[in-house]
């Protein structure tokens, strides 16, 4: 029943339901008003999200470890567990942050949403190099530019704060043509300083950031094929072991004839044995003594009538 397309599409109502009376809330007239019912309609949702989880993890009694290996199912177990804690349940903050935490569980019957959010965690390792790398190149040009712009653009650089603050905004190349003007107004080689950072800066590493991303979009896209496929090899092992179990069970139905295949590969078998009976029989006739050369013309001359 978990499994079921109603079953997904159910829940999935059940999260968009419960974000729409996340956002009534609000609005303090409505909550004022309607206070009881709300929190009526909130206890409704957290049995229906509750009873989710336990048919869950009832389709997976037979196997409880492919339930735990899903961090989806992880991370659902962990919101309703949390928001039946009492302590929790006295703060008003965490629990209106835990109820918002369903709405992530909308992911979960969203494939390509799915994908994106683990593409996201899987590039986190590679944002943090390029957060490092775009820090040192920030700093490095921000000291620069304080250097030669100080004195002649103090609003822009007078600290480096200020400086870095500049040079961020100028990653998005918004205001660059003033920036530029405005360098080429204290000196004409600052175009080689505005260049070269946009270049670097703009093109460079954020050209980067994309591949990273990307190739953490395709390894989410083949870790979700995979978990799909090893979802319908344990669903056939299930199927495939439900006739043995059933045989072992008192007065349980003998399991179903051997399919084709297996009759396929005992004929192909048999006919293997039989060609190695014919050629150990051909192996014995070759060591057989040759017969004697008057014993051969006397058999010829007796076929032919011959005295």
């Amino acid at each position: 029943m978990s499994e079921a397309r109603w079953f997904a599409l159910t829940a999935f109502a059940l999260i968009l339901a419960n974000a729409a009376v996340l956002g009534i809330e609000t609005y303090s007239g409505v909550a004022d008003r309607w206070d009881a019912q709300l929190r009526m309609v909130e206890h409704g949702f957290l049995v229906a999200f509750t009873l989710e989880i336990i048919v869950r993890a009832c389709a997976h009694a037979d196997r409880p470890g492919a339930f735990f290996r899903d961090p989806w199912n992880l991370f659902d177990l962990a919101v309703i567990l949390c928001a039946c804690a009492p302590a929790v349940r006295e703060n008003a903050t965490v629990l209106r942050l835990l109820r918002l935490a369903r709405v992530v569980r909308a992911a979960r019957f969203l494939p390509q949403l799915r994908i994106v959010l683990v593409a996201v965690g899987r590039s986190l390792p590679g944002t943090v190099s390029f957060v490092l790398v775009g820090t040192l190149l920030l700093y490095v040009y921000a000291m620069v530019g304080w250097v030669f712009f100080a004195d002649a653009d103090p609003g822009h650089f007078g600290s480096i704060g200020r400086a870095a603050l500049t040079l961020f905004l100028l990653v998005t190349l918004d205001g660059l043509g003033d920036s530029v003007r405005a360098g080429l107004e204290i000196s004409r080689w600052s175009i080689l300083y505005y260049a070269s950072y946009v270049l670097i800066a703009s093109f460079i590493l954020v050209n980067v950031l994309i591949g990273v991303v990307i190739t953490s979009l395709e390894e989410a896209r083949t870790l979700e094929e995979e978990e799909a496929a090893r979802g319908t090899a344990d669903a056939r092992d299930g199927q495939a072991d439900a006739p043995d179990r059933q045989a072992d069970e008192p007065g349980g139905t003998p399991p179903a004839p051997p399919a084709p295949r297996a009759a396929q590969d005992e004929l192909q078998a048999r006919i293997a044995t039989a060609r190695r009976a014919l050629d150990d029989l051909e192996e014995s006739l070759r060591h057989l003594p040759a017969p004697h050369p008057r014993e051969e013309l006397r058999s010829a001359q007796a076929g032919r009538g011959h005295p």
